[in-house]
């Protein structure tokens, strides 16, 4: 499920650890909406797979340099990439638990998985509301425990533009071994 959030302006999360994807690497935006950090990533010279099912959505990246896009839609067809190929996944506003399992197998050894969404106790505040659509407690946690580890992981109320109930959390397939966490917008 995704929702409307700011269409033009990067997460503060995403910016913060944009830098650790390997320099030109390939990044899959999931459920990228009009692109707000497909053109992000592609502007610092990542290649970046942007996918969402709203073709009208994915028609506002048309030509933008270093962005490939991809109308499909994960919850009713099959996987489409093979593991290992991507230096990062970021996924934001956007949660289906059935891929879960696809997405980290995506990422390439030293890859990047940036993932912020809605979280319980949303449904107090606006939409989502579905628990469908809402994290559980440490569910993030739990998804990467044993297969990546975790730099950053931050749960609970922001208010950014309006107040919202997240979690969110930077995780990397293998060392950190050289990272850098000094980069942001």
């Amino acid at each position: 499920m995704q929702v409307q959030h700011d269409q033009t302006s990067p997460s503060d999360w995403v910016c913060r650890f944009a830098g650790l994807i390997a320099p030109g690497g390939a990044v899959l935006d999931l459920a990228c909406g009009r692109g707000r950090h497909a053109r992000y990533l592609a502007g610092l010279g990542y290649r970046v797979e942007a996918v969402d099912r709203d073709k009208a959505c994915l028609d506002a990246l048309a030509g933008a340099t270093g962005i490939s896009s991809r109308c499909a839609d994960l919850e009713a067809s099959a996987w489409p990439y093979d593991p290992g190929c991507f230096d990062a996944v970021l996924v934001t506003n956007y949660l289906y638990r059935p891929l879960m399992a696809d997405l980290l197998a995506a990422l390439r050894p030293g890859g990047v998985l940036i993932y912020e969404t809605f979280a319980l106790g949303n449904e107090k505040l606006g939409r989502p509301s579905n628990p469908e659509f809402l994290l559980r407690p440490q569910e993030l946690l739990h998804w990467v425990e044993g297969r990546l580890q975790v730099l950053a992981f931050e749960q609970g109320r922001v208010e950014r533009p309006k107040p919202a109930v997240i979690q969110r959390i930077c995780a990397i397939q293998g060392g950190t071994e050289g990272c850098r966490l000094d980069r942001s917008c």
